[in-house]
């Protein structure tokens, strides 16, 4: 059983790591890099997006005004984090009022 769970688990750590050490040793063409850092924008629109409207039913401007910052954060390239917390605190600000 120990052996089937380690095998198990290089066959899934494998595919997950090869990338890691191959993308420093391959120089993309200019294009595929920009494409590359637009990524992380991308998935985090479509993580905040589903519950926009319904961070509080009752007031659907809160969620859209916590995606607006983001979005604007997102527009002058600051970190992954900060457009999260931006807009987290942004909402957290809103339903204070």
């Amino acid at each position: 059983m120990v052996f089937i769970i380690i095998g198990m688990s290089l066959v899934t750590m494998i595919p997950r790591f090869l990338p890691i050490f191959i993308i420093d040793r391959i120089p993309f063409p200019k294009w595929v890099n920009q494409w590359l850092d637009i990524i992380p924008y991308a998935a985090l629109g479509a993580l905040i997006f589903p519950g926009v409207l319904s961070v509080i039913p009752d007031k659907p401007w809160i969620g859209l005004t916590g995606a607006v910052i983001a979005v604007i954060l997102a527009i002058v390239r600051a970190n992954v984090i900060i457009v999260v917390l931006g807009s987290t605190l942004t909402v957290f600000l809103f339903l204070m009022l």
